[in-house]
């Protein structure tokens, strides 16, 4: 049974830090790209950061780019998102996700972590 295990998140003022950790269990994610998704209320899930199987490679969306940090242990088998110069329009729960299709939609990621809340206050 596959498990995704997510930790941090938090409340922080605008310009702060947090950091996100996710851990898989029930099977290796070392073949498989991993990331992160955000869900503010009332709108749809977005994607956010990827990270290749390798971790050579990585893609933003363009509202996180030079702020945000994906990176991965794949011993561990874990994924975690730095988030500096936070701005209160990160608010959201975020997501864990392992398993990414190639085009980042949410509704073929093949595992979901449990959901985090980061609240960033201005």
């Amino acid at each position: 049974q596959v498990q995704v295990v997510q930790s941090g998140g938090g409340l922080v003022q605008a310009g702060g830090s947090l950091r996100l950790s996710c851990v898989a269990s029930g099977r290796s994610f070392s073949n498989y790209a991993m990331g992160w998704f955000r869900q503010a209320p009332g709108q749809e899930r977005e994607f956010v950061a990827v990270i290749s199987w390798s971790g050579h490679s990585t893609y933003y969306t363009d509202s996180v780019k030079g702020r945000f940090t994906i990176s991965r242990d794949n011993a561990k088998n874990a994924v975690y998102l730095q988030m500096n110069s936070l701005k209160p329009e990160d608010t959201a729960v975020y997501y864990c996700a392992a398993d990414v299709p190639p085009h980042f939609q949410a509704t073929m990621v093949g595992y979901w972590g449990q959901g985090t809340q980061v609240t960033v206050s201005s």
